[in-house]
């Protein structure tokens, strides 16, 4: 296993942002690149290597990605549903938009569909509680979740998917 040489550049430019002798404050980012480039997820080889290439105990790296949810412990699908659970989202009704995906999809929290197309995530605040009950999809933020507006969002992500298998 081993990043793209594209990949390495990227790195040797993360680790060169900050002092000299401190390679962990590059952690972040660079298990970021290493979840983009492993299948969106960071197993333990993807982190040992990832201590290898900060000059790291393999701890210090199973730490940071056992911490925050934005990283992936296992394999995930293809749309990854992360909803947020904290407070004010719960006042606005994220259990039960949570219980309607599950029901949706046939999954529980943490489990992929059988066809690999969607991952249930919950995580904790997102920052944007004005806009809640929402989830996270990619890059995007879904607001003012609604079981309707659920429905829609399952049907896009399905199209999307088509239309890349054919591509």
């Amino acid at each position: 296993m081993k990043f793209s040489d594209e990949k390495l550049k990227k790195v040797d430019e993360i680790i060169a942002r900050y002092p000299e002798g401190k390679k962990k404050s590059a952690l972040l980012p660079v298990l970021h690149l290493a979840q983009q480039e492993f299948d969106g997820w960071l197993d333990v080889p993807v982190m040992d290597y990832v201590a290898s290439l900060l000059e790291l105990e393999p701890i210090e790296v199973y730490e940071v990605a056992t911490f925050y949810s934005m990283y992936n412990l296992k394999p995930v699908g293809k749309f990854l549903f992360e909803v947020c659970q904290t407070g004010p989202c719960m006042v606005k009704g994220s259990d039960d938009i949570i219980e309607y995906i599950k029901q949706k999809l046939g999954i529980g929290v943490g489990e992929t569909t059988a066809d690999g197309l969607f991952t249930l995530k919950t995580v904790e605040c997102l920052g944007a509680c004005g806009y809640a009950p929402m989830m996270q999809l990619g890059k995007t933020y879904r607001e003012y979740l609604t079981p309707e507006k659920v429905d829609a969002i399952v049907e896009e992500c399905r199209r999307q998917a088509v239309v890349n298998s054919v591509n």
